[in-house]
């Protein structure tokens, strides 16, 4: 069943993404929100996304057939307590947080919620923040993690299902201690480490700054999601804490074991190592969104002279293909090609390629 409306709580990368893709799919379905910021509003209603701004969580909310939850994590948890008072039988509510647990349990403090809560995480998202960085297409092909409580009625997961893979993503139904293990794992151990190798650098570094010059390549691009929200970053690692801490040993565990390795010089151990690191990775299905959202770029060999990259801009554009960067790559240790391009999305990708090797540029994709 389509909603006639549904509420949003926080307008921000994700949620704001969610209402954009609810409003292409959906133009008719009527779309209210509040949030901390006046101006994200303002440009939500002036750009059509939502019909009405609310100016405080209460009873603006209680006529929405869904309402989702697009705070920060602990944030949420106060909203709850807010909404408690308004939820009727033919509401849902849900979130979009990376971490489940925490908001499970607060939903457990008021029993008449239990039943009205499915705990929701869209895998996708990039290292920006604010509603200006959403997009109507995020949702594309992503998974979407439902957790739904022990109460909720099994024609409401099916409904809400439905909707969610009606917006062009991919629903997944885990418990919240299953989805909280898993993205200790392929997400937030991730942001930790990038976050700790460019800390390092930074440490390791002296005044002329080599490390920092050299890194503008191949290190900038592994550790992109360092750039994320210092706020919400917080937050995660302590609401998650107990998981994090978990893959946390087991990484040091692996570290420990190959720094001994290379100490001791033990050929076989290494090679082993990067040879199955090589080959599961491989194995990983590139054609669904994860958690760390994916880039689309492609790289060229080009002579250094005057207009070579204004061309190849032109080439694209004159093909209606967006850029969302385009440089040259100093430091080529580990890449190829000497042109760096960046797209917004695969479709735009493969048509840049074709076109581009038409014209005989020597091409390599990611």
């Amino acid at each position: 069943m389509i909603p006639e409306k549904i509420g949003f709580i926080g307008l921000g990368h994700i949620g704001g993404s969610v209402a954009k893709t609810v409003h292409r799919i959906y133009p008719d379905i009527q779309i209210v929100a509040y949030d901390t910021c006046r101006a994200t509003l303002d440009t939500a209603l002036q750009e059509g996304v939502i019909s009405e701004a609310l100016d405080q969580v209460g009873k603006g909310f209680s006529d929405c057939n869904y309402i989702y939850l697009c705070a920060p994590v602990l944030d949420n948890a106060d909203y709850v307590r807010e909404l408690s008072g308004i939820l009727h039988d033919d509401m849902l509510l849900t979130d979009v947080g990376s971490v489940k647990t925490g908001i499970h349990e607060q939903i457990q403090k008021f029993p008449d919620l239990e039943r009205h809560f499915i705990g929701g995480h869209p895998m996708c998202g990039t290292e920006h923040v604010g509603y200006e960085y959403s997009t109507a297409y995020m949702l594309e092909n992503a998974y979407y993690i439902l957790t739904p409580g022990g109460q909720v009625p099994l024609e409401k997961l099916t409904e809400f299902s439905e909707l969610i893979d009606s917006l062009g993503s991919i629903p997944m139904v885990l418990t919240a201690e299953e989805h909280d293990f898993i993205t200790a794992g392929v997400s937030h151990l991730p942001h930790i480490i990038a976050s700790s190798l460019v800390n390092l650098i930074n440490k390791l570094d002296n005044e002329a700054e080599y490390m920092k010059t050299i890194a503008a390549g191949g290190f900038r691009d592994i550790t992109r999601i360092a750039s994320s929200s210092p706020v919400m970053w917080e937050q995660i690692c302590i609401e998650n804490h107990e998981n994090i801490s978990s893959v946390l040993d087991e990484y040091i565990r692996m570290l420990i074991q190959i720094r001994c390795s290379i100490d001791n010089q033990e050929a076989s151990y290494l090679y082993d190592m990067f040879a199955r690191s090589r080959d599961y990775r491989d194995s990983i299905d590139a054609s669904s969104s994860g958690l760390i959202n994916k880039t689309y770029m492609l790289y060229i060999d080009i002579v250094d002279e005057a207009g070579g990259i204004a061309t190849i801009a032109t080439i694209l554009a004159m093909e209606g293909i967006s850029i969302k960067n385009i440089g040259i790559i100093h430091n080529r240790e580990f890449e190829q090609g000497v042109l760096k391009i960046e797209f917004y999305e695969q479709n735009a990708l493969e048509k840049g390629c074709a076109l581009l090797k038409k014209r005989n540029y020597i091409v390599y994709k990611r």
